[in-house]
């Protein structure tokens, strides 16, 4: 059976959650492979909505197991915050796995993220101060704490020392801030071992298990192709691998395991934070994208940016994942637009680009050339086939397939799970 790679192609919130959720109730694991608690996924199930954090989407689905794979880091507290705020609305937990090599958010790293973003001013990336940044560059750097550390005191206090002994000095004679207290940090952490440790497994040597026994594996990526720490528009990126690649180092598994790779793409694009946004639209029409839209960040609440469909992207993101398949979301945003402007290449200085340019300060500089679709005004909420979708929908959707490099094969219409327009089976 399948191992099934899910990201975002653009800017992330495209509606991955959504996506995942939909296909859970077909799939035996979820496996959130990148990441922290930066960001989000907001899933509606018939009246209720939930906001996702840290936990995989698939904890939503009864009879799916939930793993955090060893290319996220976690931040303990907001694990069990989550944890216990799931379990008080009657969903069952007690299948979540977490995997003993994904690094740990310290205390230390929060602080480090917040003053750190502060310094830079004008120079600032954009982060949510989470501490997640700060972690990952502990793990690169080969000074982290990783999960199995927490049940090892010695081997636990030592590594808070040889963080700390280096993190104070920045804090304090760089930053004139308090220095972290090894012993508070080390018992914080150590507060969460007993309930963390029957979580705790082999995440790889369990997912081989389960792709040998032919159970589906759905990895869910965190952010999205835009924010990739290689791929992305640095340095206005993430700290993670959020590709698909990034499946196989944040989980433990082999490229030859994985048989389909789908990418989930908005009917427009948004993005928070800094940086670079070709099609960002900066005037009335944007503001009625975000309200329409309903685009404020799960995590952090902050308005997204919005900006009209940009097929550059989509092109870049198909190229860089190798997508087989994807997800068109919030096809319901536009119903009401007279005439809905496609990005179809980028003019540079006078030259066009078919392909996002080479360099960052091209695509800084880059302008939108646009195609321009008729619109619709007809309800599409209830459409399941594309059949039932207004004549101008289904030409703006065929006409998106056409130029953003695989095929389109769900188009959702509305945040429930039900409603959505399948094309193509994504685990046929």
């Amino acid at each position: 059976m399948p191992a099934i790679v899910l990201v975002g192609a653009q800017w992330g919130d495209e509606g991955k959650g959504k996506a995942t959720d939909a296909l859970g109730a077909r799939v035996d694991y979820v496996v959130k492979f990148n990441g922290g608690n930066n960001a989000g996924h907001t899933v509606v199930v018939g009246d209720e909505k939930y906001a996702l954090h840290l936990l995989p989407s698939g904890i939503l689905t009864p009879g799916v197991t939930p793993v955090i794979g060893n290319g996220v880091v976690v931040d303990l507290s907001v694990l069990f915050e989550e944890l216990e705020a799931m379990t008080a609305r009657g969903v069952d937990c007690s299948k979540l796995l977490v995997s003993a090599s994904a690094h740990v958010i310290a205390p230390y790293h929060r602080v480090l993220d917040q003053v750190t973003e502060r310094f830079l001013g004008k120079r600032k990336i954009g982060t949510t101060g989470r501490g997640v940044g700060p972690s990952y560059a502990d793990k690169i750097n080969r000074v982290g704490i990783r999960v199995q550390d927490l049940f090892d005191e010695s081997i636990l206090r030592q590594k808070v020392e040889g963080a700390l002994d280096q993190k104070n000095h920045l804090l304090v004679k760089h930053y004139n801030r308090r220095a972290v207290s090894v012993e508070e940090t080390v018992g914080t952490l150590l507060s969460y071992a007993d309930r963390l440790r029957p979580m705790v497994t082999d995440v790889s040597l369990e997912l081989s298990r389960a792709l040998n026994r032919d159970e589906i594996v759905l990895f869910e990526g965190g952010q999205a192709t835009m924010l990739d720490i290689d791929h992305g528009t640095y340095p206005f990126v993430t700290s993670s691998s959020a590709t698909a690649a990034g499946a196989c180092t944040g989980a433990g598994i082999p490229p030859n395991r994985i048989d389909r790779i789908v990418a989930v793409v908005k009917a427009y694009t948004t993005r928070v934070g800094e940086g670079p946004f070709p099609t960002e639209l900066l005037d009335a029409d944007g503001e009625k994208l975000r309200q329409d839209g309903g685009e404020f960040g799960t995590t952090t609440g902050r308005p997204r940016r919005t900006g009209w469909y940009d097929a550059v992207i989509s092109r870049y993101a198909a190229r860089i994942n190798g997508v087989t398949d994807f997800v068109l979301t919030k096809l319901d945003t536009l119903t009401g637009w007279e005439r809905i402007p496609v990005c179809v290449a980028y003019d540079v200085d006078g030259v066009r680009h078919d392909e996002i340019p080479m360099s960052q300060t091209d695509f800084h500089h880059a302008t939108p050339v646009y195609e321009f679709f008729d619109g619709w005004t007809e309800d599409i909420s209830s459409a399941r086939s594309m059949s039932d979708l207004p004549k101008n929908a289904q030409a703006y959707v065929e006409a998106l397939e056409q130029i953003s490099g695989a095929r389109i094969s769900a188009v959702g219409v509305g945040p429930d799970r039900e409603q959505t327009v399948v094309r193509h089976d994504l685990l046929g």
